[in-house]
């Protein structure tokens, strides 16, 4: 996939970090373009850093409830980013608000994935709120972040039909079925140097030829 050096990437989560096993699957492959040097928790129990250990990856914890207030917690995450030489963050589940402060120090390299596709349904209860509208499409999407919650350039996106019967859970568990494979495809996009932020705009090399569109319901 790429030649040169690979990127150096922290991954920083709150949960489980499906998103982040994701990512491990894909940079296990020596030909992906980023490789994962540090997984960051808010939270010392998140299942996410069993996931990476077992992976062989180098774990932190930087615990939100230490900290007075949400910069001294963001300069704290910054620290364990830089002592790991990372150089692109990922958020993969990641429950904090980062303050403007860290976006601005990571302007262009920090990027995020959210379950629907932006510019609609920022914020949570996406896919509540999908089915409530009765839309026929929904999905996910990897942007660049900005210090406005789910708003920057986008990457990539996925699109997953909404069929009849849906409830949030199913279709949840169809969204992250896409996330999990969105997710690398957009990092290696990202770090291969295709996908070039300028100014609120990703500006992707070497795309493809558009394939055909997605009907839903077909007819």
């Amino acid at each position: 996939m790429t030649a040169g050096p690979r990127r150096r990437v922290g991954v920083l989560v709150s949960g489980r970090g499906s998103n982040m096993a994701a990512l491990i699957e894909a940079a296990a492959d020596s030909s992906f373009p980023a490789e994962i040097a540090l997984v960051l928790s808010n939270r010392p129990g998140a299942g996410a850093l069993d996931r990476a250990a077992a992976a062989g990856l180098p774990t932190a914890v930087v615990d939100h409830k230490a900290y007075p207030d949400r910069e001294s917690f963001d300069r704290a995450v910054h620290a364990a980013l830089v002592a790991a030489n990372v150089k692109l963050v990922c958020l993969a589940g990641f429950m904090r608000l980062l303050t403007p402060w860290f976006v601005e120090t990571w302007r262009d390299r920090l990027i995020n994935i959210h379950p629907a596709l932006l510019p609609a349904y920022k914020g949570l209860h996406t896919h509540e709120r999908a089915l409530a509208d009765g839309v026929k499409l929904h999905g996910c999407t990897v942007h660049v972040v900005r210090a406005e919650m789910d708003v920057g350039p986008i990457i990539a996106q996925a699109a997953v039909p909404v069929v009849e019967g849906d409830d949030p859970d199913s279709l949840a568990a169809r969204v992250l079925k896409a996330e999990h494979a969105l997710y690398p495809a957009a990092l290696a996009l990202f770090a291969s140097g295709r996908a070039v932020v300028d100014g609120e705009r990703v500006r992707i090399s070497g795309e493809p030829a558009a394939p055909p569109a997605l009907v839903w319901p077909a007819a």
